[in-house]
């Protein structure tokens, strides 16, 4: 039992350690996590910049355009990482909460992130990692849409999507329609 807490405690260091070894040591010394800090790459920078502050005559309205497939299922999918990011940019420059109308269209392989927890697990043997990052987001006001026609294609069921998630027609309408209602596209796939 000694030796293998002992392994358990090795094995968790290491993996922070993974997590932190990707973010260069110059910026660990700078990065600010506003309001989410669920994973390294949500930070953000602490610098000095006197351009494109905050307009309080604006309201900040941004639809994602998520499709980008998890590299790693164990692991939450990128382009939830950098909504939480843009969110946190935006309240680093003095965006109040109020002022932030975000929105994340979810089709092709991104879908499989919001998959109920049970419904990952059917697909990948664990639990779904996005799942708190999703709660995270949409405690902050960030909404969530996925495209019907890509959960007719790959035959998942509504009741499989995770229920803070909205189901629409599809991706292209409901990006058409945001950008009607004023929000900037922005794509953050890689």
């Amino acid at each position: 039992m000694k030796h293998f807490f002992i392994l358990l405690v090795l094995f968790v260091s290491w993996v922070n350690a993974q997590d932190n070894d990707s973010i260069p040591a110059h910026i660990l010394e700078k990065i600010t996590y506003p309001v989410l800090d669920m994973h390294p790459y949500m930070g953000v920078m602490d610098m000095e910049f006197s351009a494109m502050k905050y307009d309080p005559q604006l309201d900040y309205r941004i639809a994602f355009d998520l499709y980008d497939e998890s590299k790693d299922s164990t692991q939450v999918n990128a382009t939830l990482v950098e909504v939480g990011r843009i969110y946190n940019l935006h309240r680093a420059n003095g965006v109040p909460k109020e002022k932030l109308k975000l929105v994340a269209v979810i089709h092709g392989m991104t879908t499989n992130a919001i998959l109920t927890d049970a419904a990952y697990q059917d697909k990948y043997g664990l639990p779904n990692p996005n799942i708190p990052v999703m709660k995270a987001l949409k405690q902050e006001g960030v909404d969530f849409i996925v495209c019907s026609q890509v959960m007719g294609f790959f035959n998942i069921p509504n009741e499989n999507i995770h229920p803070i998630v909205d189901v629409a027609i599809s991706a292209k309408t409901a990006l058409v329609m945001f950008d009607q209602m004023g929000y900037s596209y922005m794509n953050v796939n890689e």
